[in-house]
Formats: C-alpha cells, sequence, structure tokens
C-alpha cells in the first residue's frame, strides 16, 4: 500500500502530514523517501530526526492510547520510523571529534526509539556514540562502561513504574565512577524524579548535548532527596505485589460477573493492568510523589474509556488497595488521591 501522493514539502513541519500518511499506510519506502528528500533539500538531519521522526511517533503514541490505532499498527510505525532513522544517519557520516558517549535503555525499557533519536543527535554533533538499545541489565552495562572507558552515559527511561530500577542502574554507573545523564518521561515531565534520585535530566536530544558538553556541571550532579526510604513502606509493597495483584482479580471478578467468560488473553490483560496500577503505586511510594501516581491513574482511565472498561473498575480496585494498606501511610495517602483523580 502506498500513502496518498503529496506535493513536495519544504521543510519538517510540510512534510509532517505526508510522513504520518505513510506511517499510517506501513509504507516504509514512502516514508524513507520524505526524510531524505528533506536531507537533498537541505534540512540538517537533526531537524528531520527531531521536528519529523520525534513528533510523529508522538502522535502514534496518541492515536494509540486513544484506540484509534491497535497495538500491531503502533508497531508497525514504530518500526518505520526505526529505519528512517537508520537511513537518515546513514546518509549523514561524521567524523567523531568528542569523546565516547553510551547511550543505553534502562533494564526492563523496551522503548528505545526515543533513546536511538538522542544517540544520533549526539553523533551529528561529534561525539563517539556506542548505542546498546533496549533493556540493558545493569551488570552487563558497567562492565561495558569500564572496557569502553566512557566519558559519560545516557540512560533513558519511559515508564515512571521503572524508577526504583533505574535508581539501581543509575548507582551502578556512578560506582563505576562514569558521569550519568538521564532522559525521558520515566522521570517525569520536568525531570522532578531524576532530581530526586540525584542525577542530572535532559528533557529532549538537543538538552542533552548541552548538558554532555558542560563538563562542570556534568561532573556535579544534584543531591539524592531520598531519607524518605530509612522506613520500610517500599520493600513493603514489593513484597505484597502479588496478593495485591490476586486480590484485586478476585474482587474484579466478583463485581463483573462477565469476566467469567474472559478468554485467558482477556485474563492476562487484566492481570497486567493490575500489576501496573500496583508497580505505579510503589515507584510513587520510592520517589515519595502522589503526582506520579495520580497521572498514571488519570492516563489509565482514559485509556480503559476508550475501550469501553467503565471506571469505576478502577475506582473500586483502589478502594480494595486502600482497605489492604490501610497500615502504608505514604501508599494509603496516594490510593486516596488517585480515587479522586478517578472521579474527575
Amino acid at each position: 500500500m502506498t500513502a496518498p501522493a503529496r506535493p513536495a514539502a519544504s521543510g519538517p513541519v510540510e512534510a509532517y502530514p505526508e510522513f504520518l500518511d505513510c506511517l499510517a499506510a506501513a509504507d516504509e519506502y514512502a516514508a524513507t523517501d520524505v526524510a531524505l528528500r528533506l536531507l537533498d533539500d537541505g534540512v540538517p538531519a537533526e531537524r528531520v530526526l527531531l521536528d519529523l521522526v520525534a513528533p510523529a511517533q508522538e502522535q502514534v503514541g496518541r492515536w494509540w492510547q486513544r484506540n484509534v490505532w491497535s497495538v500491531a499498527q503502533e508497531h508497525a510505525a514504530t518500526h518505520i520510523s526505526e529505519r528512517v532513522v537508520a537511513a537518515v544517519a546513514a546518509q549523514t557520516r561524521v567524523r567523531p571529534h568528542l569523546g565516547r558517549i553510551v547511550v543505553s535503555c534502562m533494564d526492563g525499557e523496551w522503548h528505545a526509539l526515543p533513546a536511538r533519536l538522542v544517540a544520533e543527535v549526539l553523533r551529528l554533533r561529534g561525539w563517539d556514540v556506542a548505542f546498546l538499545g533496549a533493556s540493558v541489565p545493569a551488570a552487563h552495562l558497567v562492565s561495558y562502561l569500564h572496557r569502553d572507558d566512557a566519558y559519560a552515559v545516557a540512560l533513558a527511561c519511559a515508564l515512571p513504574m521503572r524508577l526504583p530500577h533505574a535508581h539501581r542502574m543509575i548507582e551502578a554507573c556512578r560506582r563505576a565512577d562514569v558521569p550519568i545523564l538521564v532522559g525521558g518521561r520515566g522521570f517525569g515531565p520536568d525531570g522532578r524524579w531524576a532530581r530526586r534520585l540525584g542525577v542530572h535530566w535532559a528533557g529532549d536530544a538537543s538538552s542533552a548535548a548541552d548538558v554532555l558538553t558542560d563538563e562542570r556541571t556534568l561532573h556535579r550532579p544534584p543531591p539524592e532527596d531520598l531519607d524518605h526510604l530509612a522506613d520500610d513502606e517500599y520493600p513493603g509493597l514489593v513484597n505484597r505485589r502479588a496478593e495485591l495483584i490476586d486480590t484485586g482479580l478476585r474482587d474484579l471478578t466478583a463485581l463483573l460477573p462477565a469476566m467469567a467468560d474472559y478468554s485467558p488473553a482477556q485474563v492476562d490483560a487484566t492481570v497486567s493492568d493490575l500489576g501496573h496500577i500496583v508497580d505505579f503505586l510503589t515507584a510513587a511510594v520510592y520517589v515519595d510523589d502522589a503526582t506520579l501516581f495520580t497521572s498514571f491513574i488519570t492516563w489509565m482511565v482514559e485509556v480503559l474509556d476508550s475501550r469501553q472498561v467503565p471506571a469505576h473498575t478502577v475506582d473500586r480496585i483502589l478502594e480494595v488497595y486502600a482497605d489492604m494498606l490501610h497500615d502504608f501511610p505514604r501508599a494509603h495517602r496516594f490510593l486516596r488521591a488517585g480515587r479522586v483523580a478517578v472521579r474527575s
């Protein structure tokens, strides 16, 4: 299938609708042609990546969230965007004249395209970049850093529920004595949770390049703000994860008789949703910020609503968890805030 033809565009903004059409049509060759045509017209490769590919991928995510696109369509579009990034990189060879930067996704983080865009922008700026891709275990990353004599490491995290794992990975890099920069929505819209973990954050690829060139700032990270972890609330939640999911599933089954006819795939999806609720709550307790949990609950209700799942089921689960966690002060408070978010 070929995307509808459009007049030649003069820049990324003008080419954006055509590029989206190519993603919608799953037309890899047409999408690549749009990007390479911009390069031929003199548009810098960095602008093609940041003003064409990146915003298109964000739109793809919004379409999935609203149930306009299926998971299969989202995956196809992501694959095409990755191919376009590779094509742009192949057309723009830059000889590195700066130090080695290792770019990696956190362990368990599979959203690799944003990190790949950062890696390519750094390469275009003259850095010698090693991109390790998605979900790199901490021990393997540290081993690579020791072997590679890296100037700095840039870590990406898209999901806030991965913050406790991200912190352990950050600590491992610190022990390797390598400066760290993090990015991605997993650290909050303004990087607030990165600062809580005591690490520099960059909101986009250009900002990341700026931080890395400021050597004095790079070597002076903000102080950690994690005194609240002195209590046992976080490990207590980790230990009760399976119990919370099982109890939530039993309560939903009693509340919704139709669940008796759920297929195994539907049951798995429900268990996954319950796991996400618990994991986001646990991450919120880890960084002591209710907004991490309430923003996820708001997003989740919007996603479920687009799929005709009533919001009162989420409210019910939060009520059950609040009863179970009445002796967990922060978790209990965050669950109450989550119920307010659901009802609003």
